[in-house]
């Protein structure tokens, strides 16, 4: 860990490079993931059982093999790393590694494993009559796990159980929350027509007034991810933990069909306002996280936000667009007839059915029509909407807003974001911090999959330190 204080492509040519993304290159598809849903058929030679590194030259060094393709392996190990929260089990995981590896990689077997176990889970142990905490943690896990099979389903044989499959994940982390003790207040914020729903964990039911975190997602997480990267953190440390679908994200996207916004303080202020006003949060001390790309996300809600008393980005991101490779982001022309003419004539043709459902995943949750086009097994026709929406993420200009202090992580072997959190620790003009985890620790990797315990030490360490003078 580091810590420091304070001319377009021709068609032909374009045509080359997009089928020259399967593979190595396709690594780094789309921000937020590597290539998905590939066929048994194009899927990489299976590895009989998990091996404890990869080679040093691959896509992601130093890091223990699941499956030799990147995509599928960056999620297996953030299901391995939520072990620690109790938001999986080091065994199951494995085991389902070693069925899918068995029966051939591909996104069918991935979806189909993981579902199953999550369904295993949502029933009694055979044979027991399991107690409130076990069958609470079966939930937990059972949600991590869906979550794992929703990741992939665009790729799978059946895309069109996308919502039924975020439902079933969706029911169990309802069930682990009632089954909490004290179960955290599930209510409702208001944000325009569609209201956030919102769960707010608490380390007792009195009224003493304490620090809060508001917990923010990125752009495919669920809220098991939100456990495993901060509730228990919170309450462990007598604060409480806002987790919350925002635009983009769980029920909002998936049931409720709306969209990412690059107005973030639109989604963040009506949390602050709702937590203001209770007796058990200490107003001057809510701190604001997030992961993933909402490390660009909070950081824009913080530049409009005051009430926020510390941010983490995590990493810092200032332009999600740019986690997009060259050959995707220069099909985005001015012109909207012209840049979808390109898309639809030029590249989908051209596209390996492994990159097709990556870009069907990456692009769901900035474009409704994109989305119902991927449950039905089709590729969007109009690309240049939602690229605009990811361009206009670009958090560059208001930066220097930020008048808060600000922690800004950092990962070795940063996939997504490349060089964004220096950028941005960088450009920031509020009292600062910057951390870089690293592999000498098993922290490496957007994210930190391996590591999340000591990501979250990192992270409330450091706000319990920023605020502890407030």
């Amino acid at each position: 860990m580091t810590y420091v204080s304070g001319d377009r492509a021709s068609g032909p040519s374009r045509r080359t490079a997009i089928a020259g993304l399967v593979g190595g290159a396709g690594a780094v598809l789309a921000a937020g993931c590597t290539p998905s849903g590939a066929s048994p058929a194009a899927a990489p030679t299976p590895s009989p059982t998990a091996s404890v590194s990869a080679p040093a030259g691959g896509p992601t060094p130093g890091v223990m093999t699941l499956f030799k393709d990147p995509a599928f392996n960056f999620n297996g190990l953030m299901a391995l790393g939520g072990a620690g929260s109790g938001a999986g089990e080091v065994g199951e995981v494995l085991t389902a590694v070693n069925t899918i590896n068995k029966a051939g990689l591909s996104s069918q077997t991935y979806v189909e494993t993981f579902k199953k176990l999550g369904d295993q889970l949502m029933d009694p142990p055979e044979g027991s009559k399991p107690d409130d905490r076990t069958t609470r943690f079966r939930a937990l896990r059972a949600a991590q796990y869906y979550g794992q099979a929703l990741f992939f389903v665009l790729g799978s044989d059946d895309p069109g159980s996308e919502e039924q499959l975020y439902k079933a994940g969706r029911a169990a982390w309802d069930k682990f929350c009632d089954l909490c003790d004290p179960a955290p207040l599930k209510t409702t914020v208001p944000y325009g027509t569609t209201p956030l729903p919102v769960w707010f964990f608490r380390p007792d039911e009195s009224d003493r007034r304490r620090p809060t975190v508001i917990l923010t997602n990125g752009s495919d997480g669920q809220n098991v991810d939100m456990w495993t990267y901060g509730v228990p953190a919170a309450l462990d440390r007598g604060w409480n933990a806002l987790v919350y679908d925002g635009p983009g994200q769980g029920q909002l996207l998936f049931v409720d069909q709306v969209v990412f916004t690059p107005t973030w303080e639109k989604v963040v202020t009506p949390l602050v306002d709702w937590l203001a006003a209770r007796p058990d949060v200490d107003a001057d001390k809510i701190g604001l996280t997030g992961l993933s790309m909402a490390g660009d996300l909070a950081p824009r809600a913080a530049a409009f936000e005051d009430r926020i008393a510390a941010l983490v980005a995590m990493p810092g991101c200032l332009t999600p667009w740019l986690g997009f490779p060259q050959e995707i982001r220069e099909i985005l022309t001015p012109s909207k007839a012209e840049t979808n003419n390109i898309w639809n004539k030029e590249v989908v043709p051209e596209l390996p059915p492994a990159d097709a459902a990556t870009l069907k995943k990456r692009f769901e949750p900035f474009s409704v029509p994109a989305m119902l086009d991927a449950r039905e097994g089709k590729i969007f026709t109009d690309f240049y909407t939602p690229a605009k929406l990811i361009e206009s993420l670009d958090i560059t200009s208001v930066v220097g807003r930020i008048k808060m202090p600000t922690l800004v992580l950092d990962y070795e072997y940063e996939q997504f974001y490349p060089g964004q959190a220096r950028q941005m620790f960088d450009k920031l003009t509020s009292p600062k911090d910057y951390v870089k985890l690293t592999a000498a620790t098993g922290a490496q990797l957007h994210c930190s999959p391996m590591a999340p315990q000591q990501h979250c030490e990192v992270v409330f360490d450091w706000l319990a330190e920023t605020l502890s003078g407030r």
